[in-house]
């Protein structure tokens, strides 16, 4: 397949780009493979005043047309035997519903080049091709293509835990993805365990997906182990090595915990198609706790109802409140909070060891262990901790971004397979940043950035949907990495919180209702104007970088006093 194929007018004069918030702008529209640019040059080239739309296509969500027809205009004939009939004063509207929830408008003069733009944006909007996408197009001159994507190895956490115990080995019986096609090739498990063992047990799990060390609570030594439900059917079939793995996590008298983020009933139905629940005669000293979280269709159209809320203006105030409880999103957080308060819980005060799973162990299991880790562990609420936990937990961990972000809150083509998990962990992140906000070393900004690029970017840090995929892909070999863009000096001073004071303590959220807040920052972003709060929080940027500036001429102003007290001392002792 060619791009040039799906592009069926790739220029228009004279086109109308309008959106919430932004100043009417008129310019030529440029389709390209993977853009579409709006440019405005009032002055001619290079003059003042030049406005750029810049809009990667694979952002578009939803393509609405609507064209105007004024009456047909018939030219005077020509030499030509051929008829050239046009519709004149003929024009359309396409409305552009993009993944990052704004919403633009283009006017287009002329009724066949509204319809080909349009054709032509929604046919490279719903390229499926992994590596047909701009990441792997994408060449910014101030990075290596290698630059970002081994900063946080697997192997660099390891040694962490080595360092506190030997119960835990890294194991490569993934590094052919054959016992787990959704794990990565390096795993830790327990070290008393062989791989052989492993094999058995990966049987056992569905995909694969054997337990496996998710974090290790230095505190007390507890641990956090997750997986995807067992394969005990209406039988309730056993494995012993299985049995044997998760033995082995608990010391002798030990308790552990199982939090399956299924309802007990989901569970129940799970069992009579292949899935099922740990037996308690088979794990006799795991106890088993559910906590239903929801994923899949009914988040992706909570998600829905609340973007269709927030861009509806004419609501009265009940009518808003009412809409809001209706789509259940605040629901939804509060019950995700909910769940990892549950698991830091069990780790930190129980000192009990924890296996997180629900039924494929690819979503709703790595909301939680990631959220526990940012509840309990102060490492991940540093910017570079936190982009450790999204390798860990999030990609290197399978989550299937390529199918959960295929489509936002726009499509008009739903799939199943669509659903906002990662954002719904972004959103339980902001809301721990703002009930604790020294805390954090990160701010809303790198949320917003991180849930723009798992939808649409230029990094090929969200392709695919597991490390198998993009091994295949050659992801790491030919697309840049977003942690190399975020991690430049004058990038990441952007994402940085000025008001961040290392915690070492546990971080308790409030799950009360009247604790969680619907995050305006995001689904009020392109509705409501932040200027000021923009400017707000430079200037406490501004003045926190003078302090520290003031702190640093200070301290070096003592110390060259000292050197000088002491270079004089010296000499008079000669």
């Amino acid at each position: 397949m060619e791009f040039a194929e799906l592009i069926k007018t790739a220029t228009v004069e004279s086109v109308l780009l309008s959106g919430a918030g932004l100043p009417p702008v008129r310019g030529t529209l440029c389709i390209t493979s993977h853009h579409l640019l709006l440019s405005s040059r009032p002055g001619g080239d290079g003059a003042p005043g030049t406005v750029e739309l810049w809009l990667l296509i694979r952002n578009v969500d939803a393509v609405e047309k609507r064209v105007q027809n004024l009456g047909w205009y018939q030219p005077p004939r020509t030499n030509s035997s051929q008829r050239d009939t046009r519709l004149a004063g003929s024009s359309g509207t396409i409305t552009l519903r993009c993944k990052d929830l704004k919403v633009l408008q283009l006017e287009i003069p002329g009724m066949e080049e509204c319809l080909n733009v349009a054709s032509s944006i929604e046919a490279l909007s719903s390229v499926d091709s992994v590596m047909m996408m701009y990441p792997f197009f994408y060449r910014p001159q101030d990075l290596r293509l290698e630059a970002g994507w081994h900063l946080f190895p697997l192997e660099q956490y390891y040694q962490q835990i080595a360092t506190q115990t030997s119960q835990w080995r890294l194991s490569g019986v993934n590094r052919d993805f054959a016992a787990c096609p959704t794990y990565p090739p390096a795993v830790i498990v327990p070290a008393a365990v062989d791989d052989e063992a492993l094999r058995k047990a990966a049987r056992f799990r569905q995909g694969g997906r054997f337990p496996v060390l998710s974090y290790y609570h230095q505190k007390n030594g507890t641990v956090m182990l997750r997986s995807s439900q067992p394969l005990t059917g209406p039988n309730r079939k056993r494995c012993r090595e299985d049995e044997l793995l998760l033995g082995t996590v608990l010391d002798e008298g030990e308790r552990g915990f199982i939090i399956d983020t299924r309802s007990a009933q989901a569970a129940k139905q799970a069992r009579m198609t292949g899935g099922g629940t740990e037996p308690k005669s088979s794990y006799p000293r795991w106890k088993r706790l559910h906590r239903p979280l929801e994923r899949g269709r009914p988040l992706q159209e909570s998600f829905i109802k609340l973007v269709d809320a927030c861009n509806d203006t004419s609501l009265t105030m009940d009518r808003w409140l009412s809409r809001l409880e209706s789509c259940r999103w605040l629901s939804h957080v509060k019950a995700a909070l909910s769940t990892a308060c549950l698991a830091a819980q069990c780790l930190d005060r129980e000192e009990a060891c924890v296996l997180v799973h629900g039924a494929e162990g690819t979503d709703t299991t790595l909301l939680v262990t990631a959220l526990a880790q940012l509840i309990l562990d102060p490492g991940c609420r540093t910017l570079a901790g936190f982009q450790g936990l999204l390798e860990r937990e999030w990609i290197e961990a399978g989550h299937p971004f390529h199918l959960r972000c295929a489509r936002s809150a726009y499509s008009h083509a739903r799939l199943k397979q669509e659903a906002p998990l990662f954002l719904l962990f972004l959103d339980c992140v902001w809301q721990l940043g703002r009930q604790f906000p020294f805390s954090l070393e990160f701010g809303e900004r790198l949320l917003l950035t991180l849930f723009d690029n798992a939808y649409a970017s230029s990094y090929g840090t969200f392709l695919g949907n597991n490390e198998k995929e993009r091994c295949l892909c050659k992801v790491k070999e030919s697309t840049h990495s977003l942690w190399a863009w975020l991690n430049q000096p004058e990038e990441k001073r952007k994402y940085l919180n000025p008001l961040y004071s290392r915690n070492a303590l546990v971080i308790w959220p409030s799950v009360e209702p009247q604790s969680i807040q619907l995050w305006q920052g995001l689904f009020f972003r392109w509705i409501r104007s932040s200027k000021y709060l923009d400017e707000a929080w430079a200037e406490i940027q501004r003045l926190v970088e003078n302090d520290d500036t003031s702190v640093e001429e200070s301290a070096g102003n003592r110390r060259s006093q000292s050197l000088s007290d002491t270079a004089a001392q010296t000499e008079n002792e000669r």
